[in-house]
């Protein structure tokens, strides 16, 4: 890998794979269906990680499995043969955080490299060393780090060969670096394993011990409180001082999200990178975090970047998110000599709406849709089933993986 810093994408599914690696990631990771920190996520089977690693590497991009569960013996006894399965999957390395398992992977699948996982709580540049001395490639540092212990960590290892992957944007959950014990007590399925129920996003009212019943909400709003729930973590127009820190890799959490989540989010930190390397002066573009928020959001936060969080960084009245616009469809093809493109349908569009665009080397362009002829050649007011063949006609040229929005009904532009 050259000097330039890394972005790490998630790819909760093949077509997530696709998507961020064509809106400029350098490199994804993604889930096995056992063993992966995401069970929510769809996940790969063998096949699918070899056709999503063949895309990839065509592309110049990196795919890094993820192996992060906290195991238990049960686990450890399963891990084995599922090793033995990926031995011919060509991924260029994988994440883990526990020691059995970084044992069993030097084992059976002697030369890969070997991330090591936030799960693992790597807080100090002596945890480093001894990570990198277990044959660690890569240290995921944990979430709680500040910029300037960052600093610290990669200038006391500079005589290793260690990179240092931090994370940039998404969800920040109430732990410590994703060892969460919540969810297991409060719904019994465990976050350390893959299957968290996000019960810090629940309300919460305060019982005093000898007034049973007698529920007090934590402020003055009568519905309850979330004070479990944190703000997003958006680092885009701090990216300079981030990748100025040493680290490698810029890591986007999400492989729940949608594929136009995942392109848009890669896409904006694209650019925003493009930009500190290609100008000698970095200047923040309100275009960068302005297109960021047309994707479901909380409010962000830079999380443990600047200074430790406090009550500013928690979302007290809802663990909704906000979504302002709706990913209607993807562009599948587009005749240049008719100017009409073919369209597989997300959500409901119709005649008159005012659409944008989107593609990987530019934010948007809107059109208005004129006309709608579904598969069978005849016009439409409205595609409105799922996954809808449409097609619609188009002066601005849009080419296959393209993505369509459009402001939900109510917001303002």
């Amino acid at each position: 890998m050259n000097n330039r810093v890394e972005i790490l994408a998630p790819a909760g599914d093949l077509e997530k794979l696709k998507y961020a690696i064509i809106y400029g990631a350098d490199a994804v990771y993604l889930g096995g269906q056992i063993f992966g920190l995401r069970a929510a996520s769809k996940n790969f089977t063998i096949d699918e990680m070899k056709e999503g690693i063949k895309f990839a590497h065509e592309r110049n991009a990196r795919v890094y499995l993820t192996l992060n569960i906290i195991p238990h013996n049960d686990d450890i006894a399963e891990l084995e043969s599922y090793l033995k399965l990926l031995k011919d999957v060509p991924f260029d390395a994988v994440i883990l955080s526990d020691p059995g398992t970084l044992m069993y992977v030097k084992e059976h699948l002697p030369h890969m490299e070997i991330h090591l996982s936030t799960q693992a709580n790597n807080t100090n540049y002596m945890s480093s060393r001894f990570w990198s001395s277990q044959g660690v490639n890569r240290v995921v540092l944990a979430r709680e780090m500040s910029l300037e212990e960052i600093k610290e960590i990669v200038e006391k290892t500079e005589d290793l060969d260690l990179e240092y992957e931090v994370f940039v944007h998404g969800a920040m959950c109430i732990s410590y670096s994703g060892r969460c014990l919540l969810s297991n007590y409060m719904s019994s399925r465990d976050a350390n394993k893959g299957d968290c129920s996000q019960s810090c996003r629940w309300k919460y009212h305060l019982v005093e011990e000898k007034r049973p019943g007698e529920y007090y909400p934590v402020f003055e709003d009568d519905k309850g409180s979330y004070f479990f729930n944190s703000k997003d973590l958006c680092m885009i127009n701090d990216i300079n001082h981030v990748i100025e820190s040493g680290v490698k890799s810029l890591k986007i959490e999400g492989r729940n999200k949608s594929i136009y989540y995942v392109a848009n989010i890669v896409r904006a930190y694209k650019i925003a990178v493009d930009y500190y390397y290609n100008n000698k002066d970095f200047n923040v573009d309100e275009s960068w975090l302005k297109e960021i928020k047309k994707a479901s959001h909380r409010k962000f936060t830079t999380g443990f970047y600047f200074k430790k969080p406090d009550e500013h960084d928690q979302l007290y009245e809802s663990s909704s998110y906000v979504r302002e616009y709706d990913f209607i469809g993807i562009v599948l093809e587009y005749n240049e000599e008719t100017k009409i493109a073919t369209i597989e349908q997300r959500n409901k569009f119709s005649v008159g709406d005012k659409i944008e665009i989107m593609g990987p080397d530019f934010f948007m362009t809107e059109i208005v849709i004129e006309e709608i002829i579904n598969d069978k050649g005849i016009s439409i007011q409205s595609a409105p089933h799922a996954r809808q063949i449409v097609k619609i006609k188009s002066e601005t040229v849009l080419k296959p993986y393209y993505l369509i929005r459009k402001l939900k009904e109510g917001q303002n532009e």
